[in-house]
C-alpha cells in the first residue's frame, strides 16, 4: 500500500507564490479549531525555505501574526522561519520580540524552551540584548527541561557576543546550575561551561575532588551525551594524591561497558589520564585489564584476536586492524598472527593483500626469533605466482636481507625464478639491489643485470639509480663480469639523462672507480644502516598527546589536535592540566583548591605533582 501522507507532502515542495501563500495563511475562520489550513500554508513556506526561495521573506509580517496562535506545531514552523530570515530582514524580525517575550510566560515548558532556544539562535543585536535577561530568568525556571535549554543558550550567547557574556553574571548563574538536583541539568551546564572555556582565554575551568566526586556520582542518571560532557570535564581535575585518582578511575570504569562509543572512548581517555597519578603497579594493572580498547600495548596484547578482520569489514577498517595486529605481535602470539596473515594474503582485495604481505615481512624484522617462519610464509606466497604478491614479497625480502646479512641468501634463487613478474618500480629496484648486493654469489648476476639494462632509458629514476649502483657493485665484486657493463651504464647516466641525482651519482662512482678500487669497495660495499621496527613507534611526545586525545580525529591522523581542529587548544601534558593564570570565576566553587604556596613548575607555571615518580609532562606508559 502506498502512503498517502508521502504523496501529500511531496506536493508541498512546489514553488509557491507569495500572494497565494499569504491568502492561505490568513484563511480559516473560527470553525477551524485545529488551524489545519494555516498549518498546510506554513508547511509550504518551510518547504520553499528548504529550496532557498528567498521570496518567502515577504511573508514576515504574516508569520509574526501567526506566532500569536496558541499551537505548538504552528509556533515551531514560525520560529524556524524567524531563525532563517532574521538576519536578512532584521528590521522586521525585531517586531517578533514582544511576541517571543510573551511566549516566555507560557505555562507549557516546551513552549518556553522552544522560544528561548529560538531567541538565542538569532544573531541580531536586538535579539541578543533581549535574550540576556530572559536567560537569567530561565536559568531558575521550575522545569528542568527549560533550565537545561537555558544552559545551552548561555553558550550560544557567548558565540554571539563573548565580551557581553564575560562582563555579565551569566557565567556565575550558569555555574550555579552545577548544584542542581537534576543530573541532566548539571550535564548541560557542564557542556555550556566547557564550550565557553574552550573558546575563551579569560575563563578557566578547574575542578576539585569534591566536585569531581559529585559529577561521577550522577553519571548513571545522565544521558549518553551528558556522560560524555561530564567525563570530558574530568580531564580538568588534578588529583592531589594517588588515592583520589584510583577511586575516581574505579568509579568511572563501569562506563567502559556503555553502548555509546563516545562514552567509552572518553572514559578510556580519563582513565589513562588518571593513571599518571597512581603509584601502585597492581592498581594500574587492574585498570589495564579493564581497558580492552585502550592504547597501552600491555592492555591490548592479550586481546589481539579482537582485531582480526571480519569478511564484511570495510577496507579502511581492515587496514587499520592490520596495523594494530603488527604493533601487538610478539613471540608468544606470532604463530597465531602468521596464520591470520596467511588468510589475508589470499583475499580478493589487492590493496589489502599487499598490506598483509608487507606486514609479514615487517614482522620478520621486528621479531627476530620468528624471522625464519615469516620467510617461509613469504616463499609459500611467492610460489602462488600471483604478480602483486611476488612484487610485495620481493620488496620486503630485500629489507630482510639488510636486517639479517649472510643468513637467508638461500632464497635468492627462488626470487630469481620470478623476475618476469616484476613490473613495478619498487619491486624492480628491490630485485636489482639483491642482485647487486649478492653479485658474487649469484652465478649469472651479470646476465640478470644485463636483462634489466635493456630498458634502462625507459625505467623510472628509482630503478635507474638501483641499476647504476648494482652495476658498480658487480664490477667491484666480479671485475671480469662487470668490466663491459660499467662503462656503458656510466655513459648513459652521465651523458644521456636529465636527472641531476642520477648524473651526480654516476660521476661520483666514475671518480671512485678511476681513483682507488679499495676505497670504492669500502664505500659502495660498506655496512648498511640497520633496519629496525623502531620507525613504527610514535615518539614519546606524540604518544602522550594521542593518549590524551583518544576518540578524536587527532588519533587517526597522528597529529596534534590543534592542527586537526583549528580552534582547538592543545591538550594539557599528562598530569598537568590547564590551570588558571589568575583568579578564576566562581564555577560553583570549582576553583583550584590546591595550596597557593605549592611549588610551581617553572616551565609551565603550573603546580607540580607531589610524587617524585611522576615526571612532569611524561606519562607512565612512555618508557
Amino acid at each position: 500500500m502506498s502512503n498517502p501522507q508521502v504523496g501529500g507532502d511531496s506536493k508541498l515542495f512546489a514553488r509557491g507564490k507569495v500572494a497565494e501563500l499569504r491568502l492561505e495563511l490568513n484563511s480559516g475562520g473560527k470553525k477551524d479549531k485545529n488551524f489545519s489550513q494555516k498549518k498546510v500554508a506554513l508547511k509550504k513556506i518551510v518547504a520553499n525555505m528548504t529550496m532557498s526561495n528567498n521570496e518567502m521573506v515577504q511573508l514576515f509580517p504574516d508569520i509574526i501574526q501567526c506566532m500569536n496562535i496558541p499551537n505548538l506545531e504552528i509556533k515551531k514552523m514560525c520560529y524556524l522561519f524567524l531563525v532563517n530570515y532574521a538576519r536578512m530582514k532584521p528590521e522586521l524580525a525585531v517586531k517578533a520580540i514582544p511576541v517571543l517575550e510573551q511566549d516566555m510566560e507560557d505555562n507549557n515548558p516546551l513552549v518556553r524552551a522552544l522560544t528561548l532556544r529560538t531567541m538565542s539562535y538569532v544573531h541580531v543585536k536586538e535579539f541578543v540584548e533581549a535574550t540576556v535577561p530572559i536567560v537569567k530568568q530561565m536559568l531558575r525556571d521550575a522545569d528542568p527541561y527549560v533550565r537545561k535549554t537555558a544552559a545551552y543558550c548561555v553558550a550560544k550567547l557567548y558565540d554571539h557576543d563573548r565580551h557581553m557574556v564575560e562582563h555579565s553574571d551569566l557565567i556565575e548563574r550558569l555555574n550555579s546550575l552545577l548544584r542542581d538536583d537534576n543530573p541532566t541539568v548539571v550535564a548541560s551546564a557542564l557542556a555550556g561551561l566547557m564550550d565557553i572555556w574552550e573558546r575563551s582565554d579569560a575563563i578557566k575551568l578547574t575542578i576539585d575532588y569534591s566536585n569531581a566526586s559529585k559529577m561521577v556520582a550522577i553519571l548513571p542518571d545522565c544521558s549518553e551525551w551528558g556522560q560524555t560532557y561530564i567525563l570530558e570535564a574530568l580531564m580538568s581535575y588534578v588529583p592531589q594524591e594517588a588515592g583520589e585518582a584510583t577511586l575516581l578511575a574505579e568509579r568511572i570504569a563501569p562506563r567502559l561497558s556503555h553502548s555509546n562509543s563516545a562514552v567509552v572512548l572518553t572514559c578510556i581517555r580519563v582513565i589513562l589520564y588518571l593513571m599518571n597519578y597512581i603509584a601502585d603497579e597492581k592498581q594500574i594493572s587492574a585498570l589495564c585489564r579493564k581497558l580492552s580498547p585502550a592504547r597501552r600495548p600491555e592492555v591490548l596484547r592479550n586481546d589481539i584476536r579482537v582485531f582480526f578482520c571480519k569478511y564484511n569489514d570495510p577496507i579502511y577498517v581492515k587496514v587499520t586492524k592490520l596495523e594494530l595486529i603488527f604493533m601487538l605481535a610478539n613471540e608468544k602470539n606470532i604463530d597465531e598472527v602468521l596464520t591470520e596473515l596467511r588468510e589475508y594474503a589470499t583475499e580478493v582485495d589487492v590493496h589489502f593483500v599487499r598490506k598483509a604481505v608487507r606486514a609479514i615481512g615487517k614482522l620478520a624484522i621486528k621479531i627476530e626469533p620468528a624471522a625464519r617462519r615469516c620467510i617461509n610464509l613469504l616463499l609459500e606466497l611467492v610460489a602462488t605466482k600471483v604478480p602483486y604478491i611476488v612484487q610485495e614479497a620481493t620488496v620486503v625480502i630485500r629489507n630482510i636481507f639488510r636486517k639479517y646479512p649472510n643468513q637467508y641468501e638461500s632464497i635468492i634463487g627462488t626470487l630469481c625464478e620470478n623476475l618476469d613478474s616484476l613490473d613495478e618500480p619498487e619491486a624492480k629496484a628491490a630485485m636489482v639491489w639483491v642482485i647487486g648486493q649478492y653479485a658474487a654469489r649469484i652465478e649469472n648476476s651479470d646476465v640478470l643485470l644485463e636483462d634489466f639494462l635493456y630498458s634502462f632509458a625507459e625505467e623510472p629514476v628509482e630503478v635507474q639509480l638501483a641499476l647504476l649502483t648494482a652495476t658498480v657493485k658487480l664490477f667491484i665484486q666480479r671485475p671480469t663480469k662487470g668490466q663491459d657493463l660499467v662503462p656503458k651504464v656510466l655513459k648513459w647516466a652521465t651523458e644521456e639523462t636529465d636527472n641531476p641525482d642520477l648524473r651526480d651519482r654516476a660521476y661520483m662512482y666514475w671518480r671512485l672507480l678511476s681513483t682507488d678500487m679499495n676505497i670504492a669497495k669500502q664505500i659502495v660495499m660498506g655496512e648498511k644502516p640497520p633496519i629496525t621496527a623502531e620507525s613504527e613507534k610514535l615518539d614519546p611526545q606524540t604518544l602522550e598527546e594521542m593518549c590524551l586525545n583518544v576518540g578524536t580525529l587527532a588519533t587517526i591522523y597522528l597529529k596534534p589536535v590543534q592542527t586537526v581542529f583549528r580552534s582547538a587548544r592543545p591538550p594539557p601534558p599528562a598530569g598537568q592540566p590547564r590551570a588558571p593564570e589568575g583568579p578564576p570565576p566562581d564555577l560553583a566553587k570549582l576553583a583550584d583548591v590546591r595550596d597557593p604556596e605549592a611549588p610551581v613548575d617553572a616551565r609551565h607555571g603550573r603546580p607540580t605533582r607531589a610524587r617524585a615518580h611522576l615526571e612532569p609532562g611524561r606519562p607512565r606508559w612512555v618508557r
